[in-house]
């Protein structure tokens, strides 16, 4: 089956590539090489031969050359992170969902009907949680002055109390609070329309945080264990936002990589249509825990806790990977204590 993979010189995307072409499919890797993400000499799928297309989702005619003769696409394509700040509100639209109509409709013309697309945790806001008086409730945005505080846990909207977080699964409300998140969200609803107006097969990957060898280092636009090892790599000691423990779930990225492989097999028939599934490992842990970690296993000096936050930040987002387990047949491989071992050994890119 031929395979095209945008974004398949990125951190994710290469890593999809080379399982992909070794599973036996003819895959293609199109990447406009951002300098978000790549600012040095470029290295994608290094350890497989495949074509490299350089081009760029927002541009129809690069978008229409490289499908032709595919079967398939997996849309890795997008800029990710926090950023810097609002200027850079119009890149990430741009790339994320522009680029993603632009791709949509390419695969309309082309008669292609079986998309996998890579979302995010980012697009529930926070996570699930549940007041003792009051069950299930959505908290708001944490006001900046809690935060200044030092208080960082959501509280009930009704009575104020403690909340307790817990699983957030694929069914949970979607509730963007970064521009980023926002450009997810889009992304998901342009792709369930394509998929109802045009009977198409889409899934959509919403990825937890992602971590392993070739992040990009000292970046905005990269996620926290690339920021934490890259601080290691030069003596510092990892900064921790907040008291540390804000709880994610934390999945390698070979285990991402085995999650659009086995997408890829759910797209080959019916039912025709859009389905979410997360993609986690189902043990989580807390940043505080990470830096931790990661600062032992590099041999490197222990990390700070500076109450320093980030008003678009969410404090815990734990996912339920039953339904990916269960309709896909995925279950993340990589313990949380072997893959960041491997990490504090491995390159991240330049």
């Amino acid at each position: 089956m031929r395979v095209l993979v945008t974004g398949g010189a990125g951190f994710i995307g290469a890593p999809v590539v080379a399982l992909l072409t070794a599973a036996g499919h003819d895959v293609v890797a199109f990447d406009v090489l951002h300098p978000a993400a790549h600012r040095g000499p470029h290295d994608a799928a290094s350890d497989v031969d495949v074509p490299l297309v350089r081009g760029d989702v927002r541009d129809p005619g690069a978008v229409a050359a490289a499908l032709r003769g595919v079967d398939v696409v997996v849309h890795q394509a997008a800029m990710v992170g926090m950023g810097t700040d609002m200027a850079d509100v119009p890149e990430y639209v741009g790339c994320n969902d522009l680029g993603t109509a632009v791709l949509l409709a390419g695969m309309a013309r082309a008669g292609l009907r079986r998309l996998v697309l890579a979302s995010s945790m980012v697009v529930y806001g926070e996570g699930t949680y549940a007041c003792p008086a009051h069950g299930a409730v959505r908290p708001a945005p944490r006001a900046v002055d809690d935060l200044a505080a030092g208080r960082f846990e959501p509280t009930c909207p009704r009575c104020a109390a403690p909340l307790l977080p817990g699983l957030v699964d694929e069914d949970a409300p979607l509730e963007p609070r970064s521009v980023y998140a926002a450009t997810k969200v889009a992304q998901e609803h342009l792709t369930a329309a394509w998929a109802a107006t045009v009977g198409a097969n889409a899934v959509a990957l919403r990825y937890h945080n992602v971590y392993g060898p070739r992040m990009p280092r000292d970046t905005p636009y990269s996620g926290v264990a690339a920021i934490f090892r890259s601080a290691l790599e030069h003596g510092v000691a990892p900064r921790v936002f907040e008291d540390g423990g804000q709880r994610r779930d934390f999945i390698h990225v070979h285990d991402v990589a085995m999650a659009n492989a086995a997408a890829l097999d759910a797209t080959g028939g019916p039912p025709v249509g859009f389905r979410a599934y997360n993609v986690a490992s189902g043990r989580p842990h807390t940043v505080g825990e990470l830096a931790a970690t990661l600062a032992t296993a590099c041999g490197g000096p222990p990390p700070v806790v500076t109450g320093e936050f980030r008003a678009g930040d969410v404090r815990h987002v734990v996912a339920s990977p039953e339904r990916a387990r269960r309709e896909l047949g995925f279950t993340a491989t990589v313990s949380f204590e072997e893959g960041v071992a491997a990490l504090s050994r491995a390159p991240l890119r330049v």
